[in-house]
């Protein structure tokens, strides 16, 4: 059995998240796995997982199981950062979809879904972390089950969430910072800092637990 697992580039968030899933899927399966950056480099195999991944992967014919994962119940919520779109919803339970990878966006059928449960105080590095966590669970659990595992079509239309980009980071000067505290959190502090702009001046704001 040959597993390959699929992310966008080698400076992903999930990165130490799939090198830990590689360990354990080569443990507990003793099956090969193989870890990459580039969609070019994707071979013929039986189950290629695909984990955080922005751009399309079009050869789903060189694998027998092409399986995405995905934060949103869908078909809501199909599309960009799902879990941002969510938390800035005011959601506390986000949906953790594994699905079967089709020709069209986010729409094949679905395996198994879990739930990340956020208290509300949470900053994107711990967001993240619960993310990868469930992330690993899910593929664990489908290769436990695999070959005797079904999907369920999905039912209905659903939303699409659009691509963020670093103008979503921008505070309202004439809000709180209460009510902006979900996009605070939201933001990473080093690729799309949140920012103001005063005066023609843009400020960067970027933010951390702190000890009282």
């Amino acid at each position: 059995m040959l597993i390959q697992i699929l992310i966008d580039n080698s400076d992903s968030w999930i990165l130490p998240y799939a090198n830990k899933l590689v360990e354990e899927i080569k443990e507990i399966f003793k099956y090969d796995v193989i870890l990459l950056h580039k969609h070019d480099n994707v071979v013929s195999g039986d189950i290629l997982f695909m984990l955080s991944c922005e751009k399309f992967f079009k050869r789903l014919d060189l694998n027998k199981k092409n399986i995405v994962v995905h934060e949103s119940d869908l078909p809501e919520g199909k599309g960009w950062s799902p879990v941002t779109w969510q938390i800035l919803e005011g959601k506390k339970k986000i949906p953790v979809t594994l699905f079967e990878a089709v020709k069209e966006i986010d729409a094949g059928e679905i395996y198994l879904q879990d739930y990340i449960f956020l208290q509300g105080g949470e900053l994107l590095p711990e967001i993240k972390d619960l993310q990868g966590n469930i992330t690993n669970k899910l593929v664990l659990n489908f290769l436990k089950l695999y070959p005797n595992i079904q999907g369920k079509p999905q039912q209905g239309n659903g939303s699409f969430y659009e691509k963020r980009t670093a103008k979503n980071s921008q505070l309202n000067i004439e809000k709180s910072i209460k009510d902006q505290f979900d996009l605070l959190r939201v933001c990473d502090n080093e690729r799309y800092p949140s920012f103001f702009i005063i005066n023609e001046q843009k400020y960067i704001l970027k933010i951390y637990h702190g000890k009282e």
